[in-house]
């Protein structure tokens, strides 16, 4: 396919394109919902780490199906009411958050190519941006700081901060309000042929699908088709400069 002119807006994903696990989630699952456990326990709050694990799990499903955000922080507070702790403080809460992705943050990790690749982008003078569906925001941000590429980007958007998720249409509008641009100037990179792919072609933005983390189905790779493929960010330089 050939790409429209004068593409100088990129959007990104972020897990699954710019950056990476490091290794299996499970065991860093229950070392996270401990640390959560034990920053509520000494706030003399008990929690079953099985029991929040399980509602997230609802979560996800629910948040998969209306593409909408409620974030971890709300599950949390609500999870807590119904067992009873009806005046948990914000900053309490905050706290547990915090000792959770204190331990996830350490699974993540950048891709071998994603700075190279950002920093030549932006050297061209490329206009970059993310949008993460994210459960936290303040998760995301962190990470974005503590990978040192907050400077390349224009905004850092996540689910969380503006409720919606991709792939629905105003995920996509949020972040291209930004820059003030039709969806036809820009071009979505990411993973999810869902979510990425089908939300910004529903748009009318360009799209380029990274497969070497993408996990999808027979179903979704027949019925979505983005406008290009790469395994490696080199492959992307070839497409923009045609």
């Amino acid at each position: 396919m050939t790409m429209k002119a004068h593409i100088r807006y990129i959007l990104f994903d972020l897990g699954g394109t710019l950056m990476r696990a490091r290794g299996d989630w499970n065991p860093i699952y229950r070392r996270a919902d401990q640390a959560l456990a034990d920053s509520l326990r000494a706030n003399n709050i008990e929690l079953d780490t099985k029991i929040f694990r399980a509602r997230l799990r609802q979560y996800y499903e629910q948040r998969d199906k209306d593409c909408a955000e409620t974030t971890y922080h709300f599950v949390l507070r609500e999870l807590l009411r119904e067992l009873g702790y009806t005046e948990v403080a914000e900053s309490t809460l905050r706290s547990a958050l915090d000792a959770m992705y204190s331990v996830t943050q350490t699974n993540w990790e950048l891709e071998d190519d994603s700075q190279a690749a950002i920093q030549k982008l932006k050297s061209q003078n490329y206009r970059l941006g993310i949008f993460s569906n994210a459960g936290d925001d303040k998760d995301v941000q962190e990470l974005i700081e503590n990978f040192g590429v907050r400077a390349y980007f224009d905004f850092v958007l996540t689910s969380a901060a503006c409720y919606y998720r991709k792939p629905h249409p105003r995920a996509f509008e949020i972040a291209l309000a930004r820059w003030n641009i039709e969806p036809a100037e820009a071009m979505m990179i990411g993973d999810s042929l869902q979510a990425d792919i089908v939300g910004a072609k529903n748009l009318g933005m360009q799209t380029i699908w990274i497969t070497r983390r993408a996990t999808f189905t027979a179903e979704e790779k027949q019925r979505v088709q983005p406008d290009f493929e790469i395994s490696r960010f080199d492959e992307l330089f070839p497409i923009l400069e045609r």
